[in-house]
């Protein structure tokens, strides 16, 4: 049974792994901002503001939209198949982690500056 599943963690990963993986980084990143001002008691745009994205929701928004990134991100990482022998399947997952800070870096530029 450990040689199988020994067997099953070297074989290679398939497209679709490499896809989970970079839309887990995006997704575990995502929930960061919007945890931590959720429970900072602040207000922060998310896609259920007015107009989406740009306006403020409320800290109990921020929090829920947080879980629900953070549970996504875990089931598409354990849906990725990503591990510490998979050096490509890091490397796309912190990609997806780079392009989505990047993304929200421009996107919330607007809001730090008042």
């Amino acid at each position: 049974m450990d040689k199988e599943k020994e067997q099953s963690e070297l074989s290679p990963m398939k497209w679709y792994h490499y896809v989970a993986g970079f839309f887990s980084g995006v997704f575990l990143t995502n929930m960061v901002p919007h945890f931590v001002n959720g429970i900072s008691g602040n207000a922060f745009p998310t896609p259920f503001a007015n107009p989406p994205g740009k306006g403020l929701s409320s800290p109990l928004t921020n929090i829920l939209w947080a879980l629900l990134n953070l549970l996504i991100g875990y089931l598409l990482f354990r849906s990725s198949k990503i591990n510490s022998k998979s050096k490509l399947g890091l490397f796309v997952f912190f990609i997806g982690m780079v392009v989505i800070s990047i993304v929200c870096a421009m996107n919330f530029m607007d809001k730090a500056t008042g």
